[in-house]
């Protein structure tokens, strides 16, 4: 008998204006969002906690009455509720690219969401490699994992660290994510094959987020995010990119001028850590490449505001 108000759900994936809502019994109903949604600007969102009545409980199917209270929201990848970013690189094929990950960070470091850094593919790299990209975050203040989703190291010390939290998983294709889901979640493509027969659509669609429970975890879930190779910035400080380098942050007291930025002034005490070798050289130049993409962002604002200001005063 359905619950006053409705059942309760999460809601696992989203497209083509059906929500796919998974109850506490493990049931998956296609639902539809009612017109109050749009009336209130409202979207539900893959994670998002959800109450909704069954219109046909023979197919499974249901309208969408309520979205629960959010923890949290983000748009960028399309997810509510999660606790946690497991941003995932491969150290091979395709190379790492460092600059892409600090944007990872620095679009997360308002978010109230924890990174961890993940490195795939470890099998294809030496030890000395590795060591090599360890030392660039080991004072960054994040998380820092190696594993090879191929041979399976590294997936367990992996597993503890996801266990009973919601994570979203995010990076550049050929990363290796899908692997990871598919090694983790293995029924995460019956359960694509099924909403696909729901759509009578194939798996050949725009990709969206979609969250896939991990074996024997009722309580762990991954929210699988479209890939993509590049992240724009907007509305950055430059307060905001200097708060991001936590292993600046021992040094930045010992600068001539409180103000520095770490970039020409005299008697940087950053840059002669770098000069050291005690601060990652890796590190410091994307520091100076998002500080430069600041100013510059920060400039272009300023001169569109004056042609918007001349163009209404004549």
């Amino acid at each position: 008998m359905e619950e006053p108000g409705g059942q309760q759900g999460r809601i696992l994936r989203g497209i083509a204006g059906f929500y796919y809502v998974e109850t506490a019994d493990g049931e998956i109903y296609e639902c539809r969002a009612k017109g109050g949604f749009r009336r209130e600007s409202l979207k539900p969102l893959p994670g998002d906690r959800v109450r909704f009545i069954v219109t046909h409980e023979g197919d499974l199917e249901g309208n969408l009455t309520e979205i629960l209270p959010r923890k949290n929201m983000l748009i960028r990848p399309a997810v509510a509720g999660v606790d946690q970013a497991l941003l995932f690189f491969a150290v091979r094929n395709p190379d790492p690219s460092f600059l892409l990950l600090d944007r990872y960070l620095l679009f997360l470091s308002g978010q109230a969401v924890r990174p961890i850094l993940c490195f795939n593919k470890t099998d294809l790299i030496s030890e000395e490699e590795t060591e090599r990209i360890r030392g660039i975050y080991s004072r960054s203040g994040y998380p820092v994992f190696f594993l090879s989703v191929h041979t399976g190291e590294g997936i367990e010390s992996l597993l503890d660290v996801l266990d009973g939290k919601t994570s979203f998983l995010a990076g550049p294709s050929g990363a290796g994510k899908s692997s990871f889901i598919n090694r983790i979640c293995p029924e995460a493509y019956a359960q694509i094959g099924e909403l696909s027969k729901k759509l009578a659509r194939g798996r050949n669609t725009t990709r969206h987020s979609e969250l896939f429970r991990a074996a024997g975890k009722q309580d762990t879930w991954i929210v699988d995010t479209p890939g993509f190779t590049a992240l724009e910035l907007h509305d950055l400080s430059e307060q905001s990119v200097a708060d991001l380098y936590e292993d600046f942050f021992p040094y930045r007291n010992n600068c001539r001028f409180t103000s520095c930025r770490h970039m020409e002034e005299p008697d940087c005490a950053v840059r002669a850590a770098v000069e050291k070798g005690e601060l990652s050289e890796v590190r410091y130049e994307n520091y100076r490449r998002l500080i430069l993409e600041t100013r510059e962002q920060q400039e272009h604002r300023y001169h569109r505001k004056e042609g918007r200001y001349d163009k209404n005063r004549f």
